[in-house]
């Protein structure tokens, strides 16, 4: 009797080795989909990531992104299914296992996927076995896997039928006449070669053009130093061309620019490599073209208006000029566009029919004119803004502050003017902002209040403009996401005055800066406990500097300025804690110079009425400071010789103070990292031996820029 095979219907014998498979596995069952619903009462064919032939083998096998972490070894159920074509254990986690050579049993696979697998050590040689592979990936990004021994001739020679190879993030260490020629000489079909961050290195050997079908190149990451030669014009089907950060050199090929087939060019990175844009074709094939941090220069061609399918554009840190092409107003695929940091000029193109942006970033350039916002309105899609560092002017459109999607606005340093109008819009349109930067422009008259009920509002900078009125900080406690505040230098009155509860709802911010507010009392902010950066500098603070400043961020405060007010003295006990920056400029404070935390880079304790001698251990608390002043106070005694302890001491200004006796000749040696010394206005004697103008004059030691003694 013929026995007749339901198609599909999966034969004993492999559902025996799939459920001893799936038994042998160590996974998370809250995170599988597939293995977590295998049920041996029902037909393995069927199971989630099983694919079977019409006669019950399985061909197919996809276990990817199922929280495996352990449990294929080499005696594993899996390499007893030799009729599997395809397998995939992409983006697991093996937790650094060896990978076993008994994949190489596995002769019939065409497709084998083990990347982000989270296997480990070399790859064994009998991955050579599997001669009918056409896609290998065994791409990491832990850098877990090398090509040692066998190299890289050893693992492909055999593996004639490969379209596509992915082997970013493998240790192949080769020499470019070597891979070169391992693979054009292996690999006569191949499509897709990607071997990011290898550390492959150059020169590009001619060897492969023999790749005739070759599509995909991605050697991004490789320390190439190489040029890059013209015959990549000659690959017909190439599509994508990624070479970033591969310390590239010499002049790019303008004719590559020109391959029709060319969809993505990725050049970034590669900042000894110059070249221009050419003229582009009538529709072109360009979707993303990455030039940033490289020589290219020149101005933009109004031909990148006929590149249709343009979705991404990044030339950040070129030396691109002029001003930028109104064509890319055609742009209808547009997506993203940076040409941060150019010399562009000019105005601002209106993108009018690129509804999809989501990225505008044109920070530092020399921008000028206005906001065209009537061109903008239907920018629906934009999530981040950054026009910052132009010269930008007029006045900032309200509605541009609501389009949907935004969430980033940088448009500090430009010459934007007037008032900013009040808008009326419902509160829950107002939810999308989380940054707003408007810092050094000319803006005036009120914050407008639309500002205070941005509910998503995590940072906002309003400083250097000319803002007027009150503003009491309460206004700020229902925007609970607010973590980065900048009010300084406008002509604001900041009040304070409120009961200690008002302040316990504030946000708990990282940054607070209220320069220059007119505060006339201290805000109470002993609640906040995640303070790193405190600015209260130029105000009309008075009394003493109480001690739970120093608390503050629960001891992580890094940054103080306190100077410019009129603080008398420092309220006992007081412990600093990990300041990076303390500035106390320019107050009355009193008594003995406050000895500064080890962390301390900067300290400034200038222009108060300190009169304590400077402490013979201070140079000990210093071994991170490039900065001391304690100049106009009325110190005493002599400058202790521990000062030399201040190893990276760059500006030491005792100036002008009641010091006397010799300069330490730590501060006179060649090896001293000192660039500014002032010691004038004290009764300082140059060191005994050499006089001290001999040792250390501006002109015989170029990193000094000034002495003054």
């Amino acid at each position: 009797m013929d026995v007749i095979l339901v198609t599909g219907q999966c034969l004993s014998n492999q559902r025996v080795l799939l459920l001893q498979l799936r038994n042998s596995l160590t996974f998370d069952s809250s995170i599988s989909t597939k293995l977590v619903q295998w049920n041996q009462t029902t037909d393995c064919c069927r199971w989630n990531g099983v694919n079977c032939d019409y006669a019950g083998q399985v061909i197919g096998l996809d276990l990817s992104s199922e929280s495996i972490s352990g449990g294929i070894d080499n005696s594993s159920s899996l390499f007893s299914l030799r009729s599997l074509h395809r397998l995939n254990l992409a983006s697991n986690n093996f937790d650094f296992a060896q990978l076993p050579p008994e994949f190489g049993k596995l002769t019939s696979l065409t497709y084998l996927n083990l990347s982000e697998s989270g296997f480990a050590g070399k790859i064994p040689s009998e991955f050579s076995q599997m001669t009918r592979l056409m896609t290998l990936d065994l791409s990491t990004s832990f850098y877990s896997l090398e090509l040692e021994n066998p190299n890289l001739k050893m693992l492909i020679q055999d593996l004639t039928e490969l379209r596509e190879l992915y082997l970013d993030g493998v240790n192949i260490s080769a020499q470019g006449y070597e891979w070169c020629h391992s693979i054009s000489s292996s690999l006569p079909h191949l499509q897709v070669l990607s071997m990011s961050n290898c550390y492959l290195s150059g020169p590009f050997d001619s060897s492969l053009l023999k790749l005739r079908s070759l599509s995909v190149v991605r050697l991004d990451g490789n320390p190439l130093f190489s040029s890059i030669p013209e015959f990549f014009t000659n690959f017909s089907n190439l599509t994508v061309l990624s070479l970033s950060s591969c310390d590239l050199l010499g002049a790019f090929p303008n004719k590559i620019f020109q391959v029709p087939t060319l969809h993505t060019l990725d050049l970034s990175n590669n900042r000894l490599l110059e070249g221009s844009l050419p003229e582009f074709p009538e529709n072109g094939s360009f979707q993303n073209l990455v030039l940033s941090y490289t020589k290219f220069f020149g101005r933009l061609p109004l031909s990148i208006g006929s590149l249709g399918l343009l979705s991404m554009i990044e030339i950040r840190s070129c030396n691109f000029s002029g001003p930028i092409p109104y064509s890319l107003a055609s742009l209808t695929h547009l997506v993203s566009l940076d040409f941060s940091s150019n010399n562009f000029n000019g105005s601002i193109p209106s993108f009018s029919l690129s509804k999809n942006l989501t990225e505008i970033n044109l920070y530092n350039n020399c921008l000028t004119g206005g906001i065209p916002f009537s061109n903008w309105e239907h920018l629906e899609n934009l999530v981040f803004l950054d026009l910052s560092y132009n010269f930008l002017s007029g006045n900032i459109p309200a509605p541009l502050f609501f389009l949907p999607l935004l969430k980033v606005m940088y448009l500090s340093n430009n010459r934007f003017s007037g008032r900013i109008s009040e808008f009326a819009i419902k509160i829950s349109n107002l939810l999308g902002l989380e940054v707003i930067d408007l810092s050094s422009n000319s803006l005036e008259g009120q914050v407008p209040k639309f500002l205070f009920q941005i509910q998503a509002l995590a940072s906002l900078s309003l400083s250097s403009n000319n803002f007027e009125g009150m503003i009491e900080l309460q206004i700020f406690e229902n925007l609970k996401n607010l973590v980065d505040l900048d009010l300084s230098y406008n002509n604001l009155l900041v009040s304070a005055r409120d009961s200690n509860s008002a302040f316990s709802l504030l946000p708990q911010f990282t940054t607070l800066r209220l320069a220059s507010c007119k505060l006339q009392e201290l805000p109470d902010l002993k609640n906040q406990s995640r303070l790193m950066t405190l600015d209260l500098s130029d105000n009309q603070l008075h009394g003493e500097i109480p001690n739970w400043i120093w608390e503050l961020g629960n001891g992580q405060l890094r940054f103080v300025n306190l100077s410019h007010n009129l603080f008398s003295n420092l309220q006992e006990p007081y412990v600093f804690h990990r300041h990076d920056y303390i500035d106390l400029h320019s107050n009355v404070l009193h008594g003995e110079i406050p000895i500064p935390p080890r962390s301390a880079a900067y300290i400034d304790y200038s222009s108060n009425n300190f009169s304590s001698s400077i402490p013979a251990d201070i140079g000990n608390h210093l071994p991170s400071a490039f900065f001391l002043s304690i100049s106009n106070n009325k110190l005493t005694g002599i400058i202790p010789g521990s000062i030399c302890n201040a190893s990276r001491l760059e500006v030491l200004d005792l100036s002008n103070n009641f010091l006397h006796g010799t300069v330490p000749s730590c501060l006179i040696e060649k090896n001293s990292t000192l660039k500014v010394l002032n010691l004038t206005g004290n009764n300082i004697t140059e060191s005994k031996g050499t006089p001290f103008q001999q040792k250390f004059q501006p002109g015989q030691n170029a990193r000094v820029s000034a002495i003054n003694i």
